[in-house]
């Protein structure tokens, strides 16, 4: 059985949020210049312009995309043949978000009570998803996002003779309501299936996978093409200020559910959907 020390993790964690907060990702990058060749408003066009400067400069500079640096989620798959030593995993995870805010002057964005809402200062503690996989490795996988597109997310429990049209509209009504508030071009993350709880886990998860990945399954390929081509001719476009680029991507996540429903969750990403990950 293989050994590791959760140092190791705190480390990764580190570098992982500094990575994620500093270099928007290549598929995104990828997407904004096809979109600039295929905007046709100058407006469109100029605004595509500016992402893409703000991006090149921040990995530059090692500066944060976006000042709203977010709500870390980290993703975990955990070797069962591997010995985790020399502390806690939950805790080594909590301190290497810790680090990283604070050795990357990063934006502290957490308050300890959702009521009192007094800043931890540390941006932590975060959320962690832990899967039990095969193998003696971990792969760590972390999700900071900024509570403007977070705040328009949305659930909704379809019936289970709703139709695939019943769920782009619920979608593209997401990305409509959503609007210019949530910083477009979006990446959606879509949850089908499971619970009412797993479907939204499902949305978020959607949003670590490459835009340029598509489904495995030809049905759900399609439906990810479908509300692509929906959101996209609602005209919102970047920043919401019109043309042809309303979403980047659209990543669908889907479960076995239960015969009286159909969970839907849509998980609104602004174009600096940030995530980055590596296995130890």
């Amino acid at each position: 059985m293989r050994e590791i020390n959760v140092s190791k993790i705190r480390e990764a964690v580190t570098e992982l949020c500094l990575k994620a907060n500093f270099e928007l990702r290549r598929d995104i990058m990828k997407a904004l210049r096809a979109a600039l060749r295929k905007e046709t408003s100058s407006r469109a066009r100029n605004l595509i312009k500016a992402l893409i400067e703000n991006a090149v400069l921040a990995k530059k500079k090692r500066i944060a995309i976006c000042q709203d640096t977010g709500f870390v989620s980290v993703y975990i798959e955990l070797g069962s043949s591997l010995l985790l030593s020399g502390g806690e995993l939950t805790e080594a995870v909590n301190r290497g978000v810790e680090d990283a805010y604070k050795k990357g002057y990063l934006r502290k964005s957490v308050v300890s009570d959702p009521l009192l809402r007094k800043n931890t200062n540390t941006n932590t503690p975060c959320i962690i998803h832990v899967d039990i996989v095969k193998g003696d490795r971990i792969r760590i996988s972390v999700c900071p996002k900024g509570f403007g597109s977070e705040n328009k997310s949305a659930v909704k429990m379809l019936g289970p003779t709703s139709s695939e049209k019943d769920i782009i509209d619920f979608v593209s009504d997401v990305a409509r309501k959503a609007g210019p508030d949530a910083c477009p071009p979006y990446i959606l993350g879509i949850g089908i299936g499971g619970t009412f709880d797993h479907a939204a886990h499902l949305s978020k998860k959607a949003l670590l996978r490459s835009i340029e990945s598509k489904s495995v399954k030809k049905h759900f390929r399609k439906l990810e093409k479908d509300i692509l081509r929906t959101v996209n001719s609602t005209g919102i476009g970047p920043m919401g200020l019109g043309g042809k680029t309303t979403a980047l991507g659209v990543n669908i996540e889907e479960f076995p559910t239960h015969i009286a429903g159909l969970p839907v969750a849509v998980s609104v990403s602004c174009y600096a959907t940030r995530s980055a990950e590596k296995v130890l």
